[in-house]
């Protein structure tokens, strides 16, 4: 709700410079913008959305599970070069990872005592984790091409932080392209990094699967 009233709120600036060009004519559009504009923020003010006041938490699980899994996963490419045991070893470590984060975040927010329920926001960090590992992992569990799997996985992290950097920009009224370049930029750096790592993993162990 709080997404589609700000996705609104956005498109009636376009109004907003119309109704200026009128009030040249007609002062009393000038009025009329004026009290729409009231009622928008008055209506913003009285939504109280549980996800909007979760968001930190869908955002640490989002963030973690991108850099965390991503260089997991581009590592394990490389060294592995085997699509279902990459996609295997993903998961499990995901799953693991996202339940380790689930915890930690329940721990966190009741010792600092926020208003936030501790069990709702550690819920929130631990689904946001475990549906963005099950997005990553799905390529190498279907596809039998690593190479295919790693691809189509660099662009599922590339439409989930789309996704998401798109609708915290509009509920939290951030910059879309400061906040997509950064997400974006971290996973793929930590992705070569890692990819670096298991190229040298393969040659300095010896492995051959």
């Amino acid at each position: 709700l709080t997404f589609a009233v700000k996705l609104m709120e956005k498109g009636e600036k376009k109004a907003e410079e119309v109704y200026e060009k009128i009030s040249i004519v007609f002062p009393k559009a000038k009025e009329i913008m004026s009290d729409e504009m009231g009622h928008e923020k008055m209506l913003i003010g009285m939504i109280d959305e549980e996800m909007v006041r979760y968001v930190g938490s869908l955002v640490l699980g989002l963030n973690d599970a991108l850099v965390e899994l991503t260089g997991a996963l581009a590592g394990l490419t490389f060294t592995l070069q085997n699509s279902k045991l990459v996609g295997v070893a993903g998961l499990v470590t995901g799953i693991a990872a996202s339940l380790s984060m689930s915890a930690s975040e329940y721990l966190s927010q009741k010792s600092e005592k926020t208003e936030k329920n501790p069990l709702k926001a550690s819920l929130y960090t631990g689904i946001t984790y475990l549906a963005t590992v099950l997005i990553l992992s799905a390529p190498y569990l279907l596809l039998s091409d690593y190479r295919l799997s790693l691809a189509i996985m660099f662009l599922s992290i590339s439409l989930i932080v789309y996704v998401f950097t798109f609708f915290i920009s509009i509920t939290k009224e951030t910059s879309f392209r400061r906040m997509f370049l950064e997400m974006i930029l971290i996973s793929l750096g930590v992705a070569a990094v890692s990819f670096i790592i298991g190229w040298f993993a393969r040659i300095l162990f010896g492995i051959e699967v």
